[in-house]
């Protein structure tokens, strides 16, 4: 089942970025992972650097992709985006965090996306 889960997130991730280039964004990084977490996308957006969590699912019986990003996650997510910052010693710029959610039809290889910017801050 693990691997099941990682390749419709890996799918997702690839929808999300190509999403993201199409709308000018600037890929950064991929995966970026450090001892607190990992980051799916990190992305220049503008004058901004977009730290993008990528939640993919098929339905949402259990509700929406992105109420999936709770409280810890969302702190995870905080904490590795710092030590990325300090990393690339980014800290001139300005920063959010945005949920990219895809929704994956079973059907067809259709699926929906919905870019949240902004989408929490810790």
């Amino acid at each position: 089942m693990y691997s099941y889960k990682k390749d419709i997130g890996n799918l997702g991730e690839n929808i999300a970025e190509n999403y993201l280039i199409d709308r000018g964004y600037i890929i950064l990084d991929r995966n970026f992972r450090s001892k607190t977490g990992e980051i799916d996308i990190i992305a220049k957006d503008g004058d901004y650097i977009s730290f993008i969590e990528v939640k993919t699912r098929y339905g949402t019986l259990y509700g929406t992709p992105g109420e999936s990003v709770n409280y810890l996650k969302q702190y995870r997510i905080y904490k590795t985006a710092q030590m990325y910052i300090l990393k690339k010693r980014l800290n001139k710029f300005n920063f959010r965090f945005d949920v990219i959610e895809v929704i994956l039809n079973h059907l067809n290889n259709d699926f929906s996306i919905k870019l949240i910017k902004d989408a929490f801050q810790v």
